[in-house]
């Protein structure tokens, strides 16, 4: 192998001195390991530093993958790949919230520099496990004010920032938009949490009453009891189902199509991946760019920012998203009117 000829420039200097030709050998060897050693003491160095940034993500489900990728985009905004500047901790209760304080604890402690928190369930257990942690969280029913995560939303002042929507009311635009596709909805089923949805629940009975349409409310906490829902309402003959956001609902979204395909229910849900399942409707924000959103809080907080001066965001873009399949399946027509303002229809 040719040596670089600054290297062999040096080693004829030393020859130059006349020491006795053992001497030279070993100089030789010295003057070129010394560059090496240096170079590779760089780049271990260089590896303990990138490895040094480590992001725990909670929740009681595992993580969508198309979400989680999009919370790596978001870091990678910032300068963040991960399994190269960053690693990625994942930790979840397996859709059992009893078990999320635990898990929630065993995140803390393995010391992550960030925890990205999904879900209202689990920013409450990280809040309760940390109290200096920063976090980043992603929570579609709650707002942090009233529950004291932050001072105000322009400046949180504590250590929990992210991604909030706290609009009750929308579940009362979904009512209303079900309305214009069966005007003479009667009856209407309502499937959630009890608490995590109490102020949905609350906003969708006001909407409900007001357009004279009787109410009958389930619980929707786990997989089993969304199946139980969703055939309690088919058996009481409803006209409608709205199914309110949480991150079970979530992670079940294609299950929740499916039954409703089956039993002949109108549904609608918070997520538009509900309506590319099969579902009939959803209206509500774009929770893939939330999470790209939280990926990029999370890079800021570790290139030094602190969350209590990262404004909460709140959802921008609201999409209205209808199957048509679905409706003629059901033997639904939508309306033109509702058509022109759909930001996207499924063929």
């Amino acid at each position: 192998m040719d040596l670089p000829s600054a290297l062999w420039q040096d080693c004829e200097a030393m020859r130059s001195f006349a020491l006795p030709r053992r001497f030279w050998t070993r100089a030789r060897w010295v003057t070129l390991t010394i560059p090496i050693a240096t170079s590779l003491l760089i780049l271990l160095l260089a590896d303990a530093q990138t490895a040094a940034k480590k992001v725990g993500v909670l929740g009681i489900t595992p993580s969508v993958p198309a979400n989680l990728e999009m919370f790596k985009q978001g870091l990678a905004q910032l300068g963040y790949t991960e399994g190269q500047q960053v690693a990625i901790v994942e930790k979840h209760a397996d859709s059992e919230p009893a078990r999320l304080a635990a898990v929630a604890a065993e995140l803390v402690g393995s010391k992550p520099d960030v925890i990205f928190a999904r879900g209202p369930a689990a920013v409450a257990a990280a809040v309760r496990a940390t109290t200096t942690i920063p976090i980043v969280a992603v929570d579609l029913e709650s707002d942090p004010v009233a529950l004291g995560y932050a001072k105000t939303l322009a400046q949180p002042g504590g250590h929990v920032t992210g991604v909030f929507l706290d609009l009750p009311e929308l579940s009362a635009k979904q009512l209303q938009l079900f309305r214009e596709i069966v005007p003479r909805l009667s009856r209407v089923a309502l499937v959630g949490d009890s608490v995590a949805n109490a102020a949905q629940y609350r906003a969708t009975e006001r909407a409900a009453k007001a357009f004279k349409v009787q109410v009958q409310t389930f619980e929707g906490r786990t997989a089993a009891e969304l199946d139980a829902a969703m055939e309690a309402a088919r058996r009481n003959g409803v006209g409608a189902v709205v199914v309110f956001s949480s991150p079970t609902v979530y992670s079940k979204v294609a299950r929740i199509a499916t039954l409703a395909r089956e039993k002949r229910l109108p549904t609608v849900a918070l997520f538009s991946e509900f309506a590319e399942a099969g579902g009939l409707l959803t209206y509500g924000p774009n929770l893939r760019e939330a999470f790209r959103r939280c990926g990029a809080y999370v890079g800021k907080i570790l290139n030094g920012a602190k969350p209590a001066d990262l404004p909460i965001e709140r959802p921008e873009k609201f999409e209205l998203v209808i199957n048509a399949r679905t409706a003629k399946a059901l033997g639904l027509t939508i309306p033109d009117s509702l058509l022109r303002r759909a930001d996207r229809i499924i063929e």
